[in-house]
């Protein structure tokens, strides 16, 4: 079996058997200067591999699939290019938060065993995330966790093993979207 989502928002298969998300870049993926600690989490040379996990983000603004790009929490990224997409490295350093293709999965690859947050990973990547506001897009935000609805401050959204996030900012509300883990060795 492959990794399949049912949103209308996937598309083919990337470097991680993960879909690709359709639609424009919700932002850059600029990240936080090399030495810089944000919200606990820092930048090391290599990943981090004792607490080992993956979860998914969608966003949607005004109905519309966004992606979540490659490169965000690495410095000095770079792209091998791969026959269904880059995968981004790091030439620099990793921050424990970091995503390596468009797909939409987030890496959490730290020395220590935590729960991090959607927020923090906002704040590594330097973008905005609130009840209002995600990155680049203004509106109402509503968003849900593992096909419930979230009714907290989406900062406070726990990246859990295979948790699949959804944030739909604006109208209309598009329905949850799950993704399916299955055929990645993620």
């Amino acid at each position: 079996m492959t990794a399949q989502a049912s949103s209308s928002g996937a598309g083919q298969l990337g470097p991680e058997r993960m879909p690709l998300e359709r639609g424009a870049a919700l932002a850059p993926a600029a990240t936080t200067a090399p030495g810089t600690t944000v919200d606990g989490i820092r930048c090391a040379p290599v990943e981090q591999l004792l607490y080992h996990i993956h979860a998914h983000l969608q966003v949607y603004v005004d109905g519309r699939p966004r992606s979540l790009p490659g490169a965000i929490g690495l410095v000095k990224p770079f792209a091998d290019q791969t026959p269904v997409g880059p995968f981004y490295g790091a030439r620099q350093c990793y921050y424990w938060l970091h995503t390596h293709t468009s797909d939409g999965v987030i890496h959490i690859e730290s020395p220590t065993r935590r729960i991090y947050t959607l927020g923090e990973f906002f704040d590594e990547w330097r973008q905005p995330l609130g009840r209002d506001r995600v990155a680049t897009a203004r509106g109402m935000v509503r968003a849900f966790v593992d096909g419930r609805p979230w009714t907290k401050d989406p900062r406070r959204i726990p990246l859990l093993p295979h948790g699949v996030i959804q944030l739909d900012v604006g109208s209309p509300a598009i329905p949850f979207a799950n993704v399916s883990w299955a055929g990645t060795a993620l």
